[in-house]
């Protein structure tokens, strides 16, 4: 753990169990109200308040639903706990609740059937406390490391301490005055508690455990109640005490401790509900006592209070460490999911909701020696000496006779240990002047060979200058190699993206082949279809010819029938014009005189028109010579608002033509400037073409070259290694035998032997600079010369820019002042515009007043005209009426006349009517016969082209351009070099081992 961790504290980690429901409450059917969320961690109440439904949501470290098995509750929540007590801290466990939701089941269950299975496997049934006796057993025999483990088992009834593993040999009367008078709960001095009197019992397996457990729990106090049918009445405490041996780095035997407290608290009941009566109902109140004063010693403690009542109840002081202390802390909530418990089940979920945010600091115990472990046990011998001097003189606490024998053994057997430890101490001393002895003798050879050694330093002094020099033209070497192989690799790394490059494409190209080939295979799918539709077509064709010529031979005779009809029809029609010619003539007659009578009266009317036409002129006359003159006045006073509204409107038209002409003279010597830096910016991608191409052939020339260097170079190196092992290998087999002389000679040797070696390398080296230093300096020449040119079109292109940007701002400064006279312009003309529209109303207005009076006095005028009309009308209506009972007459009679040839009319028609069903009845069944001829022939023979999904879909191709793939080139060579000795100085390059060459590629070689 670290210091942080120490400083801010540990949460208690809290769990929550849920019972499944029990026999009574599954025959009444009670109604669940908790559900249990494994996966995250959360607990939902449900109630009704008010008769709205509210869900109330609770998360904790871990939940376990009706479904848990005590086998998951412990893997996932206590093993871990066991572990750390195990590794030296105090770990407490605790279970709290209502009473009959499982606590005692969870931390016990069924311990006295669990003794052992047939492999001393435990039952299912097995709770927390057994499956921890097992665990802890099992991993201190697999450390296979010395141990003792001791346990306590006591008992809070009614706030009174008892033990529960009191020897059962007392005489009951003894008993009787030990439980009225319980054990007292004392200070110990260390900020914690001790129960004085509390039996101690060392345990050496995991059986022996069960035996005390069982024991223990048969004297816990139980009852009945109605919610319990076995209801523990007192809080137990069930203590695991571990000591275990490790040695220490400087070989002291250190004592390692931990502590494990199972506490299983009494459930909280409502007397009113559980039917305790008498002794039952203080021992529930008791209960609920302890209970509230650990519910306000966990808010006291979440809330940061100053006091915490700890002394309040003896359960809190027993637990005190537990809650706020140095312990690592437990606690498993558990609940009932039955309605009737649903104000418990919510008591309990607030209490453990708030037992999580408490924050204990847990430390692991602090290891004893041995020494001072057996210091403490000779005070616990003079102790149990002084309880049996007490015990026999009849003064103080007496003890039973097996225990008085049973420590007097312990003691003889410490002593014994004790003193087998001194013989263990005295044999050490033996053995430790046997090694000093034994050191001794190592210094004066030390001594003999630190002479020897100063010698042998001196020789590889000089070994060493000479190694030195050697390094260094080594290093030289190397430097060199790998700037050269650096350059190697940039440009296989280019090539490496070119052929990735062509590898794309060629995928891209023989997908598009792919895609010819389907559209291929479409087009003939397409053309056998079409071929096979004409045929159906031209078959269509001859059949509906031959329907056709039958049709025309029955419209023929149609035609001819038609005939016949028509002629009849004729003369019928010539003999009712002779008829109706006769009436015509009678009819004029008549028309005649009614036209006299017509005329008369025209002619009075014509009189009173006069007369009304002569006073509209007059009136009109006034009302034209009015209009006239207020027309004039506004002519006049539109001319001369007019000349002033056309030279606004003037001179904003020569604003904006001058404007215009502005902008064209701008574009265009913009677009001169614009194609000029074209032409330039051409001749220098031109240039820097050809630039690079040199770059280029350049570069292969010194690839090749420094790849014919580099295999000699690689093979002289190899050659020199091989017969540097050998020559070592033969030294050293002779270096055995004479260690000086053959020191000397395998040095001379080996200087020889590597002189001549670098000889051969320095002579390669002087012939690879000195080419180099050629191909430097054509590049150098080749680089000055591109890069005075790219200065020059820098500098021009900087001058045109510049110009430009002058150019563009004094046209700019140009067009803001056209456009602000424009604007000017532009607002004065509205001025006048609005002006003119103000007198023109007035005008208007003053106008239509005096034209209303005129036409006021018109249309007296024509009222009266009108009722000398309505005279003349009346007289006219009378004539016409005589004239038209008259005419009547004469029309009835040829109306009968008419009928009578009518009547032969319509017989001839209602021949040719049938003749005309016949010719339809003919004429539809053969368009019938044609149109299903038709429908079978384009519905069943003519065919629909069939898409069969696999025309492949239209996709732009990803053609890389030129630009990607200029960027794929490698770097030039000196811009290579330099980038490697910027990153790589001289000075700080180490000589390495030589490695295996890599084997060269041919470029565009194909990658893996």
């Amino acid at each position: 753990m670290s210091g942080r961790e120490k400083e801010k504290g540990v949460n208690v980690q809290v769990l929550l169990r849920c019972r499944p429901f029990s026999e009574d409450e599954l025959r009444s059917n009670a109604p669940q109200v908790v559900t249990c969320n494994d996966y995250q961690r959360e607990v939902a109440v449900s109630q009704n308040i008010a008769g709205k439904h509210i869900d109330r949501v609770f998360t904790f470290d871990k939940v376990f639903g009706p479904s848990a098995k005590q086998r998951d509750l412990y893997d996932q929540a206590v093993v871990p706990i066991v572990n750390e007590v195990l590794e030296g801290f105090n770990c407490t466990i605790f279970a709290y609740g209502q009473t009959g939701t499982g606590k005692t089941y969870t931390m016990e269950g069924e311990c006295r059937r669990a003794k052992s299975g047939l492999n001393g496997e435990l039952p299912q049934e097995a709770g927390v406390i057994p499956r921890a006796v097992k665990q802890i057993f099992d991993t201190l025999e697999g450390q296979n490391a010395e141990y003792s483990v001791k346990v306590t088992f006591l008992e809070l009834y009614n706030e009174e301490i008892t033990d529960l593993l009191a020897p059962e040999e007392i005489s009951k009367v003894a008993l009787e005055e030990k439980q009225k008078k319980p054990l007292p709960l004392m200070e110990d001095g260390k900020g914690g508690v001790l129960v004085r009197g509390l039996e101690e019992e060392i345990v050496t397996s995991a059986s022996e455990i069960f035996t005390l457990l069982e024991r223990g729990s048969s004297k816990r106090r139980t009852a009945e109640t109605l919610l319990n049918k076995q209801s523990s009445r007192s809080h137990s405490l069930f203590s695991i005490t571990i000591h275990i041996k490790e040695p220490s780095p400087e070989g002291e035997e250190l004592i390692k401790c931990g502590k494990l407290n199972l506490v299983d608290l009494a459930g909280s009941e409502n007397i009113s509900r559980s039917g305790a009566r008498e002794g039952r109902a203080r021992e529930a109140g008791e209960i609920n006592k302890s209970l509230l004063t650990l519910g306000r010693v966990i808010n006291a403690l979440v809330e940061h209070l100053g006091h915490i009542p700890y002394r309040d109840s003896k359960l809190t002081r027993l637990l005190r460490d537990s809650l706020g202390g140095r312990t690592k802390t437990c606690i498993i909530a558990t609940v009932s999911p039955a309605v009737h418990c649903l104000e418990e089940t919510l008591s309990t979920l607030d209490y453990a909701h708030r037992a999580k945010h408490i924050k204990n600091k847990p430390e692991v115990n602090q290891k004893m020696m041995k020494s001072t472990l057996i210091k403490d046990l000779y005070g616990e011998i003079d102790r149990l000496k002084a309880e049996v001097y007490a015990a026999r003189e009849k003064n103080g606490v007496y003890i039973p006779k097996e225990r008085y024998y049973q420590e007097e053994s312990e003691r003889k057997a410490m002593a014994d240990q004790i003193e087998q430890m001194g013989i263990t101490i005295e044999t050490h001393q033996k053995q430790l002047e046997e090694l000093q002895e034994k050191y001794d003798v190592q210094v004066r050879q030390c001594s003999d060979l630190s002479t020897k050694l100063t010698h042998t330093e001196k020789n590889l002094l000089e070994t060493s200058r000479l190694l030195a020099y050697t390094e260094e033209e080594l290093k030289k070497c190397r430097y060199a190699l790998n700037e050269r192989d650096f350059v190697i690799s940039e440009q296989r790394k280019a090539e490496n993206a070119l052929t990735q490059q062509a590898c794309a494409l060629q995928s891209d190209l023989e997908k598009a082949l792919k895609d010819n080939t389907s559209l291929f295979e479409k087009i003939s799918r397409e053309d056998k279809l079409h071929s096979d539709n004409r045929s159906v077509v031209n078959s269509f064709h001859s059949e509906l010819c031959q329907q056709i010529g039958c049709l025309r031979s029955i419209v023929a005779n149609s035609i001819s029938q038609q005939d016949e009809h028509l002629q009849c029809v004729g003369k019928l029609c010539n003999s009712f014009r002779e008829t109706h010619d006769k009436a015509v003539k009678e009819m004029k007659k008549k028309l005649t005189n009614t036209r006299t009578v017509y005329m008369s009266h025209i002619e009075a009317l014509q009189n009173v028109v006069r007369l009304h036409k002569s006073n509209s002129v007059a009136g009109l006359d006034e009302i034209s010579t009015l209009a006239s003159s207020n027309a004039q006045s506004i002519e006049d006073y539109l001319a001369s608002e007019g000349v002033q509204a056309a030279s606004v409107f003037d001179d904003l038209q020569n604003a904006l033509s001058a404007h215009q002409g502005e902008m064209a003279i701008f574009a265009r010597e913009l677009r001169q400037r614009f194609n000029s830096s074209s032409e330039q910016t051409k001749q220098i991608s031109d240039y820097t073409d050809g630039f690079l191409s040199k770059l280029m052939d350049q570069s292969k020339t010194i690839q090749n070259h420094v790849t014919g260097v580099d295999n000699i170079q690689m093979k002289s190196i190899a050659d020199f290694q091989k017969a540097y092992e050998e020559q070592s290998k033969s030294d050293a087999e002779k270096f055995l035998v004479d260690v000086s002389n053959l020191f000397s000679n395998h040095i001379l040797r080996q200087k020889e032997l590597v002189n001549t070696r670098l000889d051969g390398l320095r002579e390669a080296a002087v012939e690879n600079r000195s080419f180099m230093d050629g191909q430097v300096s054509s590049l150098k020449n080749i680089a000055t010369e591109a890069k005075r040119k790219w200065q020059e079109f820098c500098v021009q292109a900087e001058s045109d820019a510049k110009g430009g940007a002058d150019y563009s701002a004094a046209k700019h400064c140009r067009m803001e002042i056209l456009l602000q006279q424009s604007v000017t312009n532009a607002e004065s003309a509205f001025q006048h515009c609005k002006k003119t529209r103000d007198s023109v109303n007035e005008m208007c207005t003053k106008h239509v007043s005096s034209l209303s009076s005129l036409v006021r006095d018109a249309t007296d005028h024509i009222e009266q005209h009108d009722a000398d009309i309505d005279s003349a009308r009346t007289a006219a209506e009378h004539d016409v009426a005589t004239n038209n009972q008259e005419i009547l007459q004469h029309i009835d009679g040829m109306s009968a006349q008419e009928r009578e040839s009518v009547s032969g009319i319509l017989g001839t028609v209602e021949a040719h009517t049938k003749t005309l069903e016949t010719f339809r009845e003919d004429h539809s069944g053969q368009a019938a016969v044609m149109e299903k001829k038709s429908q079978e022939t384009f519905q069943q023979h003519f065919m629909d082209y069939d898409p069969t999904g696999t025309t492949p879909m239209r996709t732009e191709p990803d053609v890389p351009s030129k630009g990607t793939i200029e960027s794929l080139r490698a770097m030039p060579m000196e811009a290579l070099v330099e980038e490697f000795r910027e990153n790589n100085s001289y000075d700080s390059f180490e000589v390495k081992e030589p490695k295996t060459p890599l084997v060269p590629r041919s470029p565009l070689a194909e990658i893996n």
